[in-house]
């Protein structure tokens, strides 16, 4: 993937299924915006059934990664795929029959590509030396940048260190969190078996991760809503008031008293979702909140009803994390859960 990019590719990312489309907009957003200081951005883009036909948009020399179906892409492309059976030059099939852990373990998965090629994009490039910014994601790498098998060796051990991080990371939000969850799932169960809707937003990467709840909750015959869905919405509020206003405005108009809002944050900072869990009080919504870091704002101003925080500084790992606590929760909202 690294010398794809350095050779002018792009990664299209293909989703089908509104689950596999979140994971398609997830990638795109962490390569095109990457959280790491100093990181170049890097050409990628979801192509999602909404979009067309991914025919039209593949050219010749890009990455393509799939999450479901098969990949179709002109001669010369890298492929890489998610899911069984896509005709895939490398296929990352997760283990188990759990939907929710398989796509935590595609997240994890897709997460650590990313940050290994900002890694090897720099070894290649010597733009920068390997262990300038991304020392903190592989710190193993800045002495001996010019050992391409001595970096592959100490990815390798680094790699093995995130899984265990993760596994920590998850076990903390869903133990330390435990009767937050539980009481966040009732109320949110009671709100939706009385007839309301679950609003799910958030910023970037937690935005698609409100796409996915979203699918899920609509997959179990739920009520719910995307509020980072309408990108009509979202630029005219954004040009005409602010980004702050994003989904407040929307809550004003779609929101009702026994309604539910579910934000996503990994900072527990963001102005818009503040003004969102601000607006969802005042409107008699259940508000359900999960942060990062601290919990920052949110969780020191308890500006949410529930309150779920995963304790870390690394936004990729924070993402994971909570991508396990609002599959718990939906399963506690259907009764699958203790």
């Amino acid at each position: 993937m690294a010398e794809r990019f350095q050779a002018g590719g792009r990664l299209v990312a293909l989703g089908a299924s509104p689950v596999a489309r979140s994971d398609a907009r997830h990638v795109a957003v962490e390569f095109v915006h990457p959280v790491i200081v100093g990181k170049r951005a890097l050409p990628a883009i979801a192509v999602t059934a909404e979009s067309g036909p991914a025919e039209l948009v593949v050219a010749p020399g890009d990455i393509v990664m799939a999450f479901d179906g098969r990949i179709a892409a002109p001669p010369g492309c890298l492929t890489i795929a998610f899911a069984p059976d896509a005709g895939a030059e490398w296929a990352f099939v997760p283990p188990g029959d759990d939907a929710f852990v398989r796509q935590e373990l595609v997240e994890t998965a897709y997460h650590v590509l990313w940050e290994l090629v900002h890694v090897f994009f720099e070894h290649a490039s010597r733009s920068t030396p390997v262990g300038g910014e991304a020392s903190f994601l592989y710190p193993f790498l800045a002495e001996r940048e010019d050992d391409l098998d001595a970096v592959v060796e100490d990815v390798r051990r680094s790699v093995l260190m995130k899984a265990d991080e993760v596994g920590a990371l998850r076990e903390q939000t869903l133990g330390e969190n435990r009767d937050v969850l539980l009481a966040a799932a009732a109320d949110v169960r009671q709100a939706l078996d009385a007839g309301g809707t679950l609003l799910a937003l958030g910023n970037g990467g937690s935005a698609t991760d409100a796409m996915d709840v979203v699918a899920d909750l609509r997959a179990g015959g739920r009520r719910a809503l995307d509020l980072t869905e309408d990108t009509g919405i979202i630029t005219a509020i954004a040009n005409d008031i602010g980004t702050e206003a994003i989904f407040a405005r929307q809550l004003i108009a779609l929101g009702r008293a026994g309604d539910a809002l579910l934000a996503l944050s990994t900072s527990g900072n963001s102005p818009n979702v503040i003004a969102a869990l601000a607006e969802a009080r005042r409107r008699g919504l259940v508000t359900v909140a999960m942060v990062g870091y601290g919990g920052g704002r949110v969780a020191a101003e308890g500006l949410a009803d529930h309150v779920v925080v995963t304790r870390s500084e690394h936004i990729p790992r924070i993402q994971e994390a909570q991508a396990s606590a609002y599959h718990v929760l939906c399963e506690l909202v259907e009764g699958d859960g203790a």
